[in-house]
């Protein structure tokens, strides 16, 4: 049976497969998605049944949004805590995946848009552990997060991501986690299954464009009118679904799960691209 010390050595090699692993933008959700048993959280779990165990997970959170780009490179991340106002028993999570500082500096060096600084503070945020804890519980498989520097533009992102495609080669795989639709400030709670008519609208939209493939007005998102101005109201949500249409190739498709809009204005609406 490998050691946890095998495993990083095993990482750390990263030789080449014949097979990319798939890109994943995962509509988090609620802090609570990561502890309760739901549709979404159980969609989470068999994910990780059924794909290939990848040999490392980068995760874009939304929730780790930075001045320049930043990955984190410890060799024990910890678990961040940040949220407020919910039980203690999310608060008592630990996921003590590991990290990777090699991966980390490999990745860093694969990026030439931006200097990428490595960073040894921050951990996994709830934006990465509370999916990735549902879809790989035991905690074996090393874990990173890249920054999302709010200085830029959605098409830096874009091609910031591109820059990143060989780790698919690797069997890392990469998740962008945020909601494509996504205003807390107009949440309603009483819509627990369903969304304003803006919010399904703009979740159809940007379904429609992402199967076309029709990258441009996804990065453009501000020009798609009234309805993605209440949508996305701010971009640290959006823009983890940037990074994955950027790395996506021409001949792969991409495939919907967790398709809901609820509390008016959240989008758990998700993608897998193969």
């Amino acid at each position: 049976m490998s050691t946890l010390k095998d495993l990083r050595t095993l990482v750390d090699q990263l030789p080449p497969q014949e097979s990319k692993t798939p890109l994943l933008f995962m509509g988090h959700g609620s802090p609570m998605n990561g502890i309760e048993d739901n549709e979404f959280s159980e969609y989470w779990e068999k994910l990780g049944r059924e794909m290939t165990a990848p040999k490392a997970v980068l995760c874009i959170s939304a929730h780790w949004f930075t001045k320049g780009t930043h990955i984190t490179a410890m060799e024990e991340p910890q678990t961040i805590h940040d949220f407020y106002g919910f039980p203690k028993q999310l608060f008592d999570v630990e996921y003590p995946a590991p990290g990777n500082p090699a991966l980390a500096k490999e990745t860093a060096a694969l990026i030439h848009k931006t200097p990428v600084g490595l960073d040894h503070e921050w951990g996994l945020d709830h934006g990465t552990w509370s999916v990735v804890r549902r879809m790989y519980p035991e905690a074996k498989i090393p874990v990173l997060q890249l920054s999302i520097d709010y200085t830029k533009g959605p098409a830096f992102h874009y091609e910031l991501a591109r820059e990143l495609s060989s780790l698919r080669k690797k069997g890392v795989l990469i998740i962008g986690s945020g909601n494509m639709v996504h205003n807390l400030g107009i949440m309603n709670w009483k819509l627990t299954d369903t969304g304003y008519d803006w919010a399904i609208e703009m979740n159809e939209k940007l379904k429609s464009l992402i199967s076309h493939g029709d990258h441009s007005p996804l990065i453009n998102y501000e020009t798609l009118g009234e309805a993605a101005k209440l949508s996305i109201p701010t971009p640290e949500h959006y823009l983890p679904l940037i990074y994955v249409l950027g790395l996506k190739e021409e001949k792969e498709e991409a495939s919907f799960f967790n398709d809901k809009t609820l509390m008016g204005s959240i989008s758990m609406t998700s993608v897998k691209i193969a």
